[in-house]
């Protein structure tokens, strides 16, 4: 059986990469010099935990059939150079989940924002009507899946395709290496500005991504996004290509209806994003075997991805979701489509200020206006991370002037925030806590027994 070792195994995607390959029989060993939660009990549970923490070029022998090297790892790591030395093939991430499925029909989703959310949707829809394939995602509506799923037997793979970096050897985005059959780009908007200096930069490498589409292939896009749809007009490669919009949808009594051809059907997520989103994964299904009906009677039993949405509180007095958001478009599709769900409730909005793009202070101003939706909003960010990661400091009017909300209540550190929720007293309110973080270290546990 083939065996891998993995270089910086304690990553989100890579430890579920090393899980999967452990699933399908296949020996895997791995370092790192940090692993945190949950990927260090999810490794321990199945033996693959490192014994100790560090790098060990002994861990590097002839009889590895490849290494597989984490985005966490530098090009000095003491393994990275014994695997070069050794002659022993390396992978990025990316590279290898090529390798385990170039023989297979690759589907890829792609875009700024909506990729997580249309890849769950599409695996639910499958899995719902017994349709087995290989994927890997950001996540899923059970919580407790496994986020990367590898077989020899299944013919098509789904992958959520990120526009980051591969590897320290690699600075290519990671989409760029699986050469889908089924393409799918559901928005264009700035993102990564560490490493795409300019926008021009940014939108170029969907343009390498839709080149490496195989000839004959299916490009699924939302030709809403004007950017998106310039790009797929002005592309000459040999492709077939499929535009998707926002569907026809009501909202009755607390509920999404969407509109079709089959009558209503009522759902239980919510919001233009996700109407978008929904449309886009009716398009991939279609090419999978899923007709409109039977797509249709799946998705209503969709609750989303998780972290994206995620109703953590519902009482008389209030309901709190929590989300991902972090790039300006995705704060502001989601603080919009909370406000369009519960537009008679007062909607709080509060935004953890946390990525490096989002402290920068040249691109704050791309989240002007983001948050006009809510009736009370709220960022907090912490100025003593700003002083460790040596970033230019950025003051409480400054965040004000980029949002673009003069009343707008700015916590410069999470104590403080934190007391703010504490504080306050619902009365038939909306919360919604978006972050990419740890929401400056919300307990939602004590909230839901505060507040239910």
């Amino acid at each position: 059986m083939p065996a891998y070792h993995f270089i910086a195994i304690g990553g989100s995607a890579m430890h579920g990469l090393a899980l999967a390959l452990h699933e399908k029989g296949d020996i895997v060993t791995g370092s790192d010099d940090v692993i945190f939660e949950p990927s260090k009990s999810n490794l321990d549970a199945k033996g693959l935990l490192p014994e100790q923490f560090g790098w060990f070029p002994e861990k590097i022998h002839g009889k590895l059939d490849a290494v597989i090297l984490g985005m966490h790892a530098k090009k000095d790591n003491p393994e990275l150079l014994k695997a070069i030395d050794s002659g022993i093939p390396i992978f990025s991430y990316p590279e290898f989940l090529y390798e385990q499925s170039k023989n297979k029909t690759r589907v890829v989703i792609g875009g700024s924002h909506g990729k997580t959310t249309i890849t769950s949707m599409i695996l639910h829809v499958l899995d719902y009507h017994g349709k087995e394939v290989d994927y890997m995602a950001g996540a899923l509506q059970d919580r407790n899946a496994a986020l990367v799923h590898l077989t020899n037997e299944n013919d098509f793979a789904v992958f959520e395709g990120d526009e980051y970096l591969s590897s320290a050897l690699d600075n290519r985005s990671k989409f760029l290496h699986y050469k889908p059959n089924i393409a799918l780009i559901s928005g264009i908007a700035w993102d990564h500005i560490n490493v795409f200096k300019t926008f021009e930069a940014y939108v170029d490498t969907f343009r390498q991504f839709i080149k490496q589409i195989v000839p004959g292939g299916i490009l699924v896009y939302n030709e809403e996004d004007p950017i998106i749809k310039e790009l797929v007009e002005n592309s000459e490669v040999f492709i077939r290509k499929h535009a998707y919009h926002i569907p026809q949808s009501h909202i009755e009594k607390g509920k999404t209806i969407l509109e079709t051809s089959f009558g209503n059907v009522s759902l239980q997520v919510f919001g233009k994003h996700n109407l978008s989103n929904l449309a886009g994964a009716q398009w991939v299904c279609l090419h999978l075997g899923i007709d409109e009906e039977m797509f249709y009677e799946a998705i209503t039993t969709f609750t989303g991805a998780g972290k994206r949405l995620e109703k953590i509180l519902e009482t008389n007095p209030l309901t709190i979701f929590k989300d991902f958001a972090h790039a300006p478009s995705k704060v502001k599709a989601t603080v919009d489509s909370v406000k369009a769900q519960f537009k008679n409730k007062k909607v709080t909005a509060c935004f953890e200020l946390h990525t490096y793009s989002s402290l920068n202070p040249v691109f704050l101003k791309q989240y002007q206006n983001s948050m006009d939706a809510a009736d009370t909003a709220v960022v907090f960010y912490d100025l003593e991370a700003l002083k460790i990661k040596k970033m230019t400091p950025i003051s409480p009017n400054e965040i004000r002037n980029a949002f673009g909300r003069k009343d707008l209540t700015v916590f410069t550190e999470a104590t403080s925030f934190l007391t703010y929720l504490d504080s306050q007293t619902p009365k038939d309110d909306v919360w919604l806590l978006m972050s990419s973080g740890n929401y400056g270290g919300v307990n939602f546990e004590a909230l839901k027994q505060k507040f239910n």
